[in-house]
């Protein structure tokens, strides 16, 4: 996928085209760009949909939702998703 460019990321998020645009269509696009081309609110929800689980926002910063969308690795478990922190930044507290 060819990447845009700061100024085309902007102007793309400025248009709104997006808010137009399916869960799938969103996904399918944003996923797969560097830059933010739309409001992060909108493409979190359309991630979570298209993949039928809460996603938390450090999950971003690895491949794995990549990997995961295309069928190429299994839903992380819960505990796999909060060792994606590294153990000294971690904080849980139990009920």
């Amino acid at each position: 996928m060819i990447q845009l460019t700061k100024q085309q990321a902007i102007a793309l998020a400025k248009s709104g085209i997006w808010k137009t645009w399916t869960d799938e269509e969103v996904v399918k696009f944003q996923l797969y760009q560097c830059k933010l081309c739309m409001d992060f609110d909108r493409f979190h929800q359309a991630i979570e949909k298209v993949l039928g689980r809460p996603v938390w926002t450090h999950e971003f910063a690895f491949g794995n939702i990549k990997e995961e969308y295309e069928g190429k690795r299994e839903m992380p478990t819960f505990k796999e998703i909060l060792n994606l922190i590294p153990a000294e930044k971690r904080i849980v507290i139990g009920i």
